[in-house]
This record gives C-alpha cells, sequence and structure tokens, in this order.
C-alpha cells in the first residue's frame, strides 16, 4: 500500500510498493533490501526523536548519524556496482543549526550547522550534516538536504502534542482538559519570551522533496519555511488559551534546569527552541527547486488547531 499527495499517471510512472521491516542499523537488511533492486534514489526520513521516553541520546545517535551514514555508504557501493550515480535525499532540520543568540537572522544555508548540545535531537541533526560531505566527497552521489521549521497542518500535530504534554494536570489528565473547556476564563496559560518562530505546512514541505526528486535543482542544502511567522502567544489565542510575556533568560535558564533534571518528559528538550529566535530565508529553495510555498503561519496554525481538536489533542 501506498498514499501519494495526487493519482500517479500510469502512462508516466510505474510503482512497485514493497515493504521490509527492520532498522536502517541492520546490515544484513540492508545488504537483501539493495540486493533486490536497483537504487537510483533514497528517499531516507528515519530517525528517532527526542520525544519519545525509550529513546535514549545513544540509542538515537546509532539511528540517527550512525545509521544514516551506514545506508548512505550501502548505496553508494550499490550504486558503484552497477555504474549508475545515487540521490540521496535527506530531511534534516533547523534545528540543525542550533539556538543560539549569536546565530545570525535570517539564517541562509551558509551558516553552518551547530547544533545545541543540550538538545541531542538537534546536536544528532548538525552532526550528520557536518560529516554528510565527506561521506559523499569523490562519489558520483547527489545530496539534497532540507532543513524545515517546525512542520505543522492537519496531520502533523507534533507542536501541538509537545505543548500538551508539557502542561502540568491539563496534558496529562483528559477530564481535567474537558473541566477547563467549561469554565470561562479558565485554561492553560503559556510563557511567551516574545521569539517568532516559522512553521511550514506538510504539503509544502511534500512539494519541495518532489522537486528533488525530480532533479528540479542543483544538490545542496535547502531552508523550508511559510511565509510569516507564528508567536507563543498567537498560537495559545489559537488553541483557546492564555499566554504571558516572560523574558526570554527566564526560558533558557528553566530549559538548562529542565536538563539535569532526571526523570522529566523528553518534550522538556523541546524548551530549548524557545531560547532564542531562529528564523530562516528560504530564498535559495524558491529561486533553485522552483518551491513556492502555498501556506502561511496564520492558516498553517489553524488548520493544526483543527486537526488537533478532531483527534482528540485538544
Amino acid at each position: 500500500m501506498t498514499i501519494d499527495l495526487a493519482p500517479l499517471d500510469p502512462g508516466l510512472h510505474k510503482l512497485v510498493y514493497r515493504e521490509f521491516t527492520g532498522s536502517i542499523t541492520d546490515t544484513n537488511l540492508l545488504e537483501r533490501v539493495l540486493a533486490e533492486f536497483e537504487v537510483d534514489l533514497i528517499f531516507h526520513l528515519a530517525a528517532l526523536l527526542s520525544t519519545r521516553s525509550e529513546f535514549t541520546p545513544i540509542t538515537a545517535h546509532h539511528v540517527n548519524v550512525e545509521g544514516t551514514l551506514t545506508l548512505l555508504e550501502f548505496a553508494q557501493r550499490e550504486g558503484e556496482s552497477h555504474g549508475r550515480d545515487v540521490r540521496f535525499l535527506y530531511p534534516s532540520s533547523v534545528a540543525a543549526y542550533g539556538f543560539h543568540a549569536d546565530n545570525p537572522q535570517p539564517l541562509t544555508e551558509e551558516v553552518p550547522p551547530r547544533g545545541s548540545e543540550d538538545f541531542y535531537y538537534s546536536a544528532h541533526k548538525a552532526e550528520l550534516e557536518r560529516v554528510l560531505d565527506d561521506a559523499i566527497a569523490g562519489s558520483g552521489t547527489e545530496a539534497y538536504v532540507f532543513r524545515p521549521c517546525i512542520v505543522a497542518g492537519a496531520g502533523a500535530l507534533t507542536l501541538i502534542e509537545t505543548t500538551v504534554r508539557l502542561l502540568p494536570i491539563y496534558g496529562q489528565l483528559r477530564l481535567a482538559r474537558r473541566a477547563l473547556e467549561q469554565i470561562p476564563f479558565l485554561g492553560p496559560v503559556l510563557p511567551d519570551p516574545g521569539a517568532e518562530f516559522q512553521l511550514v505546512h506538510t504539503l509544502d514541505v511534500a512539494s519541495a522533496l518532489r522537486a528533488a526528486v525530480e532533479g528540479a535543482g542543483p544538490p545542496g542544502r535547502y531552508n523550508l519555511a511559510g511565509p510569516g511567522s507564528m508567536s507563543i502567544a498567537r498560537m495559545a489565542r489559537a488553541c483557546g488559551w492564555w499566554s504571558v510575556p516572560v523574558p526570554g533568560a527566564a526560558v533558557a535558564a528553566l530549559s538548562e534546569v529542565a536538563n539535569r533534571i532526571p526523570g522529566l518528559p523528553p518534550e522538556v528538550e523541546w524548551l530549548n527552541a524557545f531560547r532564542a529566535p531562529t528564523m530562516m530565508d528560504t530564498r535559495k529553495a524558491r529561486d533553485e527547486l522552483g518551491w513556492t510555498p502555498e501556506w502561511d503561519a496564520e492558516a498553517t496554525m489553524r488548520e493544526t488547531v483543527s486537526g488537533a481538536r478532531e483527534a482528540g489533542v485538544l
């Protein structure tokens, strides 16, 4: 079974769907898969996120960094043995830049990825980007690396789900949510450090990735973000919540303290994302890939909130 954004033209495309279950760190599995198919393109989406409590930073590094490099090595070897080049698509993240007060604004693709060491998802994304160029040097592999901001939409609820899980009582008890909804002017209150952040709709991400699959632009790094920006205050209003202004330094201090307390939910790491503004310039994707995002930040947030309500997250 496969799900696509639009029906495939049977006169132009032939699709064979095969499912393999296992980890990209399993070299036996990779050998079996690559031996069965003549691989021209690898669309690599596998990653372990810091929103799952069963994953440790060591486990995640094994998959996110070592597993990706292992997959790339196998693909290059397979391509060389059949005398063809392999195109490698890898969605990185805005988190690869790291959440640093001295980051230039807006961020362009020329800014080196530094990551944030106390946020392992960010650190892994930056590390992998740094070693990717060395891994493909001298080969025929074309690497497209995408750095989307927060991806949202009706089917991408991570932003809302993560925020809800961080809220005491409200996030843990569904009955508490129902009770708060019945009381006017009572609801969750989000601290707002005033830092703007970007959103990109799932469909706009898909259109950028499709452009790379089709070779619409040269390989390289591409920032992805929809027009406009969002703030904690506007997000709170969209969810029917409240917000209160707080100094950015307070969020940074809370994040540093939380990182030292064992047993807290893994979502706490995402507080790092609001320590400093991280706005990206997307002109390269527009100019070189011909990418034109159709959803701005406000419209994306509205659809995300609607999807969260329908899914029972809110």
